[in-house]
């Protein structure tokens, strides 16, 4: 059985996860509103990798005899000015996440829940992935600054990103 401790943390943890999913998926409307549609498919892949991210604790929760608790997810933006500030906004947060991921994890220690601890490794790790590909695109948006064809170019590069299951969730399918 979970700690009643663990338990809320995760179930907070949770809603954290469907408001990157929120996030996201209003990120890639405002960008396929805007003409972007390979920026708009990058954040709808997010926003999957993110429900998922929710399931994989949901999952857990249950599979310790935990209770999960839905809450309601908070308002998220609606647009960026551009897509270089969509991508900052992704990387800010991003590091938000994995401040709640280490925070989790260090929970997880003080309460000796190794199981926990274990089952968070992947996220430590999906976490250093999320930053260093924000990272990577600000470093490229910036490249391009005002280049049409450049910012096309890219545009039609994450065109092509398609979804992958978690390796956590590939077991579930």
């Amino acid at each position: 059985m979970i700690s009643p401790k663990i338990q809320d943390a995760i179930n907070e943890q949770i809603n954290a996860e469907f408001w990157s999913a929120y996030l996201y998926l209003s990120m890639g409307m405002h960008f396929e509103s805007e003409g972007h549609s390979g920026i708009a498919n990058w954040f709808r892949i997010q926003f999957k990798e993110e429900q998922a991210h929710a399931e994989i604790f949901i999952n857990y929760l249950i599979a310790r005899g935990g209770r999960v608790e839905l809450k309601p997810v908070a308002a998220v933006p609606t647009t960026w000015e551009s897509p270089l500030a969509a991508f900052q906004d992704t990387l800010a947060h991003e590091e938000k996440v994995t401040a709640l991921i280490n925070k989790l994890y260090a929970l997880a220690e003080s309460e000796h829940d190794y199981a926990t601890r274990g089952k968070l490794d992947w996220f430590v790790s999906e976490q250093v992935e999320e930053e260093e590909t924000a990272q990577n695109l600000i470093g490229r948006l910036k490249l391009i600054g005002d280049n049409g064809l450049a910012l096309f170019m890219l545009d039609q590069e994450l065109a092509a990103r398609t979804y992958t299951v978690p390796s956590p969730l590939q077991s579930n399918n």
